[in-house]
């Protein structure tokens, strides 16, 4: 018969002390028992109580392990454990709330509904159950307790930067990895804590961090369970957690359970989001540091009336729903599903004749699955012990056994190897705990926990290994401490702390070394003075330095001391970049707003200077009408533009207004508006990245494709064609066919072929220029190929994109005189033999190649704007352009085949007449 009197259910928030007071009300009467979430816990407790009683007068009961005196007046155990049997005055359950949880809910609800002191009853947990109680229990009252510190929510912070007593909860192995190497790098280490460790392997990782050996620890979520640790911070690295059937939310209560474990008694904590978790919400936020949650309405439930005639009947029991409102059959577990699978097992059919072996059937299925293996593999570790316990014998084979905990005697291996060791010998030591399983319990019992304590130290020390760095440590420690470093910065800018460089100072900026040790951020921190000191003073030199000591690279990076210390980036418009300052920060606020400031003040006067005849025709107000437009063009295109582009509004100048645009250095050439003074080396490389930065604004450049600008002295080169062209002329070069050609070497050669085509005498003393056609056009002589630095085809194309066409006009007769032949023949005569000279006649023949001058004009002029002369035909010459990949050959210009005269040249009729006739003669 239930004692339902004297029931008190102590609800509230974490760090409230429920659990300090229900020890000490158990440790108030003669006997007493209470039940814990967690081995862990458990363990927690027995220590404490132990320590206080002696440890003659209380038991110790898990699954694992069992430490049972002769007569214990008090018991503690995890929630599963609590003997059935005893009575006791006082009887406690903790963190009564996981009546709520799908795996292990039923077994605390039973203990709600079924167990009782015969003194007092005491359960303890979350306000989130107050109604749940009011219901199955009528006859509790309550005591809710208030939380003795203030929670409250610091956002979000990297894991670097998380402030130290800081606890990280994830919900997976790995990233519990992953974060503890991350602390050991940035600062020093972290104890690990997970439910799966064994008691001895985590009480050994809470002491590095109780100890303050490590700051940090990484845990999950077992830590919200009554670990009890002296926690600043709680940061969440995930609020997903996998559940044993999918990846879900956690709900706002269990955020409350992990994140209450910060501050301890009065001392106030803080909880945060670190890692992969995103920003809480605020609605969210308030309800965790006001402990308001949702109350639990529902709680899991198992029916304990088992009926052991047949595994149907046992399976149909299990399986029963629950008669009364607020209750929830829990689903299936281990223990029912290994018990199926069994049931359908023909051999184990043939063992079962009773109800003793149903019953001991089911005792055998709840042997934990501490290895989470699947449930056919687990059944068949359940059938091989079943089928020992019902042999004639009754007991588990020994020497099987005896191989099964020698597989897990290693202590050799990987944190991984060694946890999968721990939970193999916790499945042998919860079998080595039962009653009746093994002749020898208490032998197997402490074999198996000597195995157990030896992989716990282990792995230990494998963790300890791998995610505490004692020198970083220690560092951090002395750095808390607030001792002194020996830390020092060199001329070339290495920054060296305890004798070891661990960076070199750039700028304003620290850049770590590319293989960081292990205690490289502790190092780091420890020469966060010195850094600072002489960024500080770094600082004020920049600022009151004069602007030759800086420069601006090609690239846009401002550069002082070979070190960079800012970056320009497109601003409002071309000529007006926005500046970034590249700084750690180590530099203070004001130092580098003043550091900002004199980068900005060289920025202007550089490109002031540099682009000054721009900047002074962007400003001038005098400039307006039509010449104010063409400005704007000239500007807008960096000091260079295309003149058949505005040739309408060129037209359309007047020489008033022309002056106004060449006082500002403004040349109106054949091909180009511009302004030369802009071509040289150093305003163009500023032009160019101007426009660079302004065309990336756009999307429309991707500044890595751009080629090499051809080198100083080049006035052509090949092109690149998959370079814009209007990279190209703000570079200051025009593509002419196949190449690309300076355009002050352009307007020179403008100059010289214009000079040559509209040549009139202006007296008797005038010479025609050489190249000057009479009747109009040019031919090309050497100075103008000199001017481009190309010959040939490539000459003739830049001459076709520049808008000039040629013609091969026939060259006049010229006629001989017959003693200049003679005259000029005579040394191929053999005078000793007698023989005459050649025949006048002879000379008359038609020379090899026909007499033909290649004449260019201008396009729609000469010749091209009026029917040509008899016997003269265009070469049609168009520039050469890069073949398309079709297969076929390159397309070359080529020249028309030349006619022959339809009469024989006079030599007396021209010079070339006579120079082909001597030509005919000297091959005879």
């Amino acid at each position: 018969m239930l004692n339902n009197q004297n029931i008190v259910a102590v609800l509230g928030p974490t760090n409230t002390g429920k659990t300090h007071l229900a020890i000490e009300r158990m440790l108030a009467h003669k006997t007493g028992m209470i039940g814990l979430p967690l081995r862990l816990l458990a363990r927690e407790v027995y220590d404490t109580v132990s320590a206080r009683l002696g440890s003659h007068s209380v038991a110790l009961v898990t699954g694992e392990e069992k430490i049972i005196p002769s007569a214990p007046k008090y018991w503690v155990c995890t929630v599963e454990a609590m003997p059935g049997d005893l009575t006791v005055e006082f009887l406690a359950v903790d963190e009564i709330q996981l009546c709520a949880d799908f795996e292990r809910g039923h077994v605390f609800t039973d203990r709600l509904l079924h167990r009782r002191g015969t003194s007092q009853t005491m359960f303890l947990g979350a306000a989130t159950m107050q109604a749940t109680i009011a219901d199955l229990v009528p006859s509790a009252r309550f005591e809710n307790r208030s939380r003795l510190s203030k929670l409250t929510y610091a956002g979000q912070k990297k894991v670097s930067r998380l402030p130290t007593r800081s606890a990280i909860v994830a919900f997976s192995s790995e990233m519990v990895y992953s974060l503890a190497e991350l602390l050991r790098r940035q600062r020093g280490g972290a104890a690990v804590v997970m439910g799966s460790l064994s008691p001895r392997t985590r009480n050994a990782q809470v002491a590095l961090y109780q100890s303050g050996e490590v700051d940090y620890l990484v845990a999950t979520d077992a830590i919200g369970m009554g670990l009890n640790m002296d926690i600043d911070h709680i940061a969440f690295a995930a609020t997903r957690k996998f559940d044993g059937i999918g990846r879900r939310q956690l709900t706002i209560a269990e955020m409350g359970q992990i994140s209450g474990r910060a501050g301890r008694y009065k001392n106030d904590g803080t909880f945060g989001v670190t890692a992969q978790a995103h920003e809480l919400d605020i609605e969210t936020i308030e309800h965790l540091e006001d402990h308001r949650f949702e109350p639990v309405k529902t709680v899991q439930w198992r029916n304990r009336n088992l009926n052991f005639s047949s595994t149907d009947h046992l399976i149909s029991n299990l399986k029963a729903h629950p008669n009364r409102q607020g209750l929830a059959r829990s689903r299936p577990a281990a223990d029912i599903q290994a018990l199926e699978i069994l049931s359908r097992d023909d051999d184990i059919a043939a063992i079962i004749s009773g109800a003793d072996d149903v019953a001991l059937l089911w005792q055998v299925c709840q042997l934990p699955d501490y290895r989470s293996i699947s449930a056919h593999d687990h059944a068949g570790i359940v059938t091989r012990i079943y089928r020992f316990l019902s042999s004639a014998d009754g007991c588990i084979d020994e020497d099987w056994f005896a191989r099964q905990l020698s597989f897990c005697d290693k202590i050799k291996g990987d944190i991984d190897t060694l946890s999968n060791r721990i939970s193999h010998i916790r499945t042998w030591t919860f079998v080595a705990n039962r009653s009746g399983w093994l002749k020898d319990r208490l032998h197997w019992q402490e074999k198996a926990r000597e195995i157990e304590d030896k992989l716990s130290d282990a792995l230990h020390e494998a963790l300890t290994l791998r995610f505490i760095d004692r020198q970083t440590s220690q560092l951090m420690k002395r750095l808390r401490q607030k001792e002194e470093f020996m830390s020092t910065i060199e001329q070339d800018g290495s920054v060296i702390v305890e004798g070891e460089t661990i960076g070199q100072l750039s700028g304003f900026r620290f850049i770590a070394k590319a293989a960081e040790t292990e205690n490289s951020s502790a190092l780091k921190a420890a020469a966060a003075k010195t850094v600072g000191d002489e960024i500080e003073a770094r600082a004020t030199s920049v600022v009151a330095m004069p602007d030759q000591e800086l420069s601006l690279t090609a690239q846009g990076k401002i550069v002082w001391q070979e070190a960079e210390i800012g970056v320009i980036s497109v601003g409002d418009t071309v000529l007006k970049p926005k500046l970034t300052l590249l700084a750690d920060d180590y530099l203070q606020t004001a130092d580098r707003a003043a550091v900002i400031f004199r980068q900005q003040k060289f920025l202007d006067r550089h490109i002031a200077t540099m682009l000054e005849p721009l900047q002074n025709l962007n400003d001038d107000e005098a400039i307006t009408g039509l010449a104010r437009g063409v400005a704007f063009q000239i500007v807008e295109g960096l000091g260079v533009i295309e003149r058949g582009k505005i040739a309408d509004d060129i037209k359309t100048l007047d020489q008033s207004a022309r002056g106004m645009l060449r006082k500002h250095g403004v040349r109106f050439g054949a091909f180009h508006i511009f302004i030369p003074v802009l071509l040289k080396p150093a305003p163009t490389q500023l032009r160019l990245l101007l426009w660079t930065l302004w065309q990336e604004k756009n999307n429309k450049l991707d500044r890595s494709t751009l080629p090499q600008v051809p080198g100083q002295g080049l006035t052509s080169s090949p092109v690149d064609p998959s370079a814009p062209p209007a990279f190209f002329q703000v570079a200051g070069f025009k593509v002419c066919g196949g190449r690309i050609v300076r355009i002050d070497m352009l307007e020179r050669l403008g100059d010289m072929i214009r000079e040559r085509v509209f040549w009139r005498p202006m007296s008797e003393l005038s010479k025609r220029p050489e190249g000057s056609i009479e009747g109009g056009g040019f031919s090309v002589v050497a100075d103008m190929m000199s001017l481009v630095g190309c010959s040939g085809d490539e000459f003739s194309n830049i001459l076709t994109a520049l808008g000039y066409k040629a013609e091969q006009r026939p060259l006049p007769p010229v006629e001989v005189k017959e003693a200049d032949v003679k005259t000029e023949a005579a040394p191929e005569t053999e005078a000793s033999t007698g023989d005459s000279a050649e025949a006048p006649a002879e000379v008359e023949n038609t020379p090899d190649e026909p007499a033909f001058l290649e004449v260019w004009w201008p396009n729609n002029t000469g010749p091209f704007r009026q029917r040509k002369p008899a016997g003269s035909k265009s070469t049609g010459r168009k520039p050469a352009t890069r073949p398309q990949n079709t297969g076929k050959k390159p397309y070359k210009p080529k020249h028309s085949p030349a006619k022959k005269p339809s009469r024989p040249i006079n030599p007396a009729d021209s010079p070339f007449g006579a120079l082909a006739a001597l030509k005919g003669t000297l091959k005879k």
